[in-house]
């Protein structure tokens, strides 16, 4: 039976002998070995955290920004158009015109602010 226990399993060798003072010190530095490994991991979730807090902040920065360009353009539109509409007593034209102009201009508004409209192509045929 103790023959048994000094076998490793495998082939059926003999293990060497280890002293405990041996053991001990593989032990100290797997264990600092896996507290640096820790700390490299924790390092890397603190940092993924910030960049996903960070991208997804600056998406709903741009969403915002983008649906308040674009009502802004349709609620002064719609609010010039009314004036004209009071001024001129030529109801609801004025309104609707107005308000289709902002509608546009509050499309162009958008594509400005995502940076749709600043691309250029390049040219086509070679000169």
């Amino acid at each position: 039976m103790d023959d048994r226990d000094k076998t490793d399993g495998h082939d059926g060798s003999a293990r060497p002998d280890v002293s405990d003072a041996e053991l001990s010190g593989r032990l100290r530095g797997l264990g600092s070995a896996l507290d640096k490994v820790q700390a490299e991991r924790r390092a890397e979730e603190k940092t993924s955290a910030v960049q996903d807090r960070t991208s997804s902040s600056a998406g709903m920065t741009l969403a915002f920004r983008l649906g308040s360009e674009f009502v802004a353009g349709v609620l002064v539109g719609a609010g010039l158009g009314w004036a004209i509409d009071r001024f001129f007593g030529i109801a609801p034209w004025g309104m609707i015109v107005f308000m289709l102009l902002g509608f546009g201009a509050g499309i162009v508004n958008m594509m400005r602010a995502a940076g749709e409209t600043g691309r250029r192509s390049p040219p086509k045929g070679g000169a």
